[in-house]
């Protein structure tokens, strides 16, 4: 009777898993290091090439297979399952989130359906319980369509970090280095100890300009510095490809974020207004880099309005 329930519930998962309508992007896993895997996004604007402008990875172990981010849509995350399985038939035990975005979450439920737990970082409920998260699901349910649709839903946590953690599965050890708010409401990482391979999340971007929004600038540098101290051999960006040279792969972020906070701290300090002072500044360092021209204007005035605010 056991063994019956068990085939039918394996049946339920894979008719759900089915049902996902199929995305016209190339979503391919490439080995890293060891047993440690990255999907690599592609590099555009939210809802560009269906959704999949973010990383995820996993990694396999003797036990069961633990996944990182689950990528934009349903149907990019039921690609990824596609691709764990040509990888692995062990099951799907755990998602890390490295944090709460549209992008890195919205492909939760496949991984949910398969009995995976889901693992966030505090700072989750926030952006669950606000506004933005039911808004912005409606929104992409028409830009996305029919990627994200009626059916697609936010998947809650079923625990939640908030402090370093290590844990093991089977064979392999991993770190969840959690960072508080920082790019979003609250981050984290996920090193695979075995691998020798981190995965970031959007604490860095790499190959064009990240997106600030209401991030905490200030804790996202010094956290940066924090990141560039942890041991490992490859690197996985939010969004950007991974590298076996981390600190290259960092630079970018590192060098923009610092710059936004040098030039704008003077800048609110004089109190000179941010048209003026915008127009004022020499972008030249990063105006050839990709998401240059649709991201910079905004993520300085975040950060000029950010700085008003702490500098009061």
């Amino acid at each position: 009777m056991k063994k019956i329930i068990l085939l039918l519930s394996l049946l339920a998962f894979t008719v759900q898993a089915n049902d996902y309508e199929k995305v016209s992007v190339e979503v391919v896993a490439e080995n890293l290091n060891g047993s440690a895997y990255y999907i690599p996004g592609l590099s555009g604007a939210a809802t560009e090439y269906e959704g999949f402008i973010s990383n995820a990875g996993f990694v396999v172990t003797s036990e069961g297979v633990v996944v990182f981010d689950a990528l934009g849509t349903p149907s990019l995350a039921k690609a990824m399952l596609d691709e764990i399985r040509k990888v692995t038939n062990k099951p799907i035990k755990l998602v890390i989130v490295s944090h709460y975005h549209a992008d890195h979450i919205y492909g939760l439920q496949v991984f949910k359906e398969q009995g995976a737990e889901i693992w966030s970082p505090k700072g989750t409920w926030d952006y669950l319980d606000s506004e933005t998260a039911p808004n912005l699901l409606e929104s992409r349910r028409t830009s996305l369509y029919p990627w994200v649709n009626d059916e697609t839903y936010l998947v809650k946590p079923d625990r939640i970090i908030d402090q370093d953690t290590k844990f093991n599965l089977g064979n392999h050890q991993f770190l969840l280095t959690y960072f508080g708010k920082v790019h979003s409401e609250g981050d984290m990482s996920l090193l695979s100890l075995n691998d020798q391979t981190l995965y970031s999340g959007d604490i860095i971007f790499e190959g064009r300009i990240p997106f600030v929004g209401d991030a905490d600038i200030i804790k996202w540098s010094k956290t940066l510095d924090r990141v560039r101290n942890i041991e490992m051999e490859y690197f996985v960006p939010g969004h950007g490809s991974a590298s076996d040279q981390p600190q290259e792969t960092m630079d970018l972020t590192y060098r923009y974020l610092n710059f936004l906070l040098k030039q704008l701290t003077t800048v609110v300090d004089e109190m000179t207004p941010f048209d003026e002072a915008y127009q004022a500044i020499d972008w030249s360092e990063f105006e050839d880099e990709p998401a240059f021209d649709a991201a910079n204007r905004k993520n300085a005035y975040a950060v000029y309005l950010y700085l008003e605010r702490v500098m009061e």
